[in-house]
């Protein structure tokens, strides 16, 4: 096991025994040695690729005079019925762009195993697992409040911050009501898929 993998696998461990027993999907940006640590640490757990980090990485390949034809061609593996479906477009999608873009088509090669557990689930699941991009936007506001206070007093300092950075996203309330709503198919979807795993709390 690689130094980056014992590394994620002593976080996820420590996670574990604070109590999070499962997790039915896990969706990653690429850190190498995550996927390792998490199926070790929980082995039933899917692993998904982020989608969004996938298409930017395909982007950051192919001049941006291309990015819109190649947005449209890729639009038909990602939103595939089956895996054998988003085979079918991307070996369309390999033949068109393969000679042109050779390394955009050995990223997707390799991100493969890892990409298609999206494609078993319900839309409503696929919506909400397509993208780590929610979870990177809190952490850039923890990382920002933490840098405008330099350093804190106490422990119980720098909880307080990070608990006022997250209440600032939605003082309201009306922006979880919105989430909540978005989330009930999903959660029925998962309840269906994950059977016996998933048990809802009434908050």
């Amino acid at each position: 096991m690689c130094a980056l993998a014992k590394f994620w696998l002593a976080v996820l461990t420590e996670i574990r025994n604070r109590g999070v027993a499962d997790v039915c999907i896990a969706v990653c940006d690429g850190l190498k040695g995550l996927p390792d640590a998490i199926t070790t640490v929980w082995p039933l757990t899917v692993v998904q690729t982020c989608l969004i980090h996938l298409l930017r990485n395909t982007f950051r390949y192919a001049s941006r005079q291309y990015w819109d034809e190649m947005s449209r061609d890729l639009r038909p593996i990602y939103t595939a019925v089956n895996e054998a479906a988003a085979k079918e477009q991307f070996t369309e999608f390999a033949g068109k762009w393969g000679p042109r873009y050779p390394a955009i088509v050995r990223l997707w090669e390799s991100a493969w195993s890892e990409f298609v557990p999206f494609l078993d689930y319900d839309p409503e699941i696929r919506r909400v697992i397509c993208s780590t991009n929610a979870i990177e936007s809190l952490n850039a506001r923890y990382r920002r409040a933490v840098r405008a206070r330099g350093h804190f007093p106490s422990e119980q300092a720098a909880l307080k911050c990070l608990y006022l950075a997250t209440r600032s996203l939605d003082p309201t309330g009306k922006g979880r009501a919105r989430w909540v709503t978005r989330w009930k198919p999903a959660l029925n979807a998962f309840a269906i898929t994950f059977e016996g795993r998933i048990t809802p709390t009434v908050i």
